[in-house]
């Protein structure tokens, strides 16, 4: 049974436009998750948060400038650092840790995982896509353990009073 049919035809005008305009914003609810292919910021654009970063192959839905807790379920904050340091050498595991920890570091530095002391105001955080290896990333990405944050780049920010957690938050990046 046709539940417009009854309706004057204005009215039924009128209901058809609402059940379209309906539909379509259930459409446009669905967008793009963290690690996303995209062309432009519309593409991963949820109430204005998400971006794409085009320096990244093929695009990357991201959020900039997020923190240790802010990022969806599917990602974590990550923070680069741009520049090439030969600073202080320091220790990820205890810099800055309350028992037995070392400050090797400055106030305005960050130890990170490659051991040396990096000034903070470098520091530029994305939300990136989680994953458990390789095969959850997109082709010509990788699975960001560790080792390839120390090779390539790249490293969860941790908690406050935190250290850093690697191994527990992989992130999908492009591969060099």
């Amino acid at each position: 049974m046709n539940v417009f049919a009854s309706l004057p035809s204005r009215l039924r005008q009128v209901a058809a436009v609402a059940v379209l305009l309906a539909a379509a914003g259930a459409g446009a609810a669905c967008s793009k998750e963290i690690g996303d292919s995209c062309f432009i910021n519309s593409d991963c654009d949820i109430n204005g948060l998400r971006i794409c970063d085009n320096a990244a192959n093929g695009g990357y839905c991201t959020i900039l400038g997020c923190d240790y807790d802010t990022c969806p379920d599917e990602s974590v904050c990550i923070r680069f650092y741009s520049g090439v340091f030969e600073n202080r050498p320091c220790d990820p595991a205890t810099e800055d840790a309350l028992n037995d920890g070392t400050d090797d570091c400055s106030l305005d530095e960050v130890c990170t995982l490659t051991g040396k002391c990096a000034v903070r105001t470098t520091e530029v955080r994305y939300c990136m896509r989680r994953c458990g290896d390789s095969g959850d990333c997109r082709d010509d990405y990788e699975c960001r353990d560790e080792e390839l944050m120390i090779a390539n780049g790249g490293e969860p920010l941790p908690a406050p009073e935190q250290s850093i957690d690697p191994e527990g938050h992989k992130f999908c990046a492009e591969a060099p």
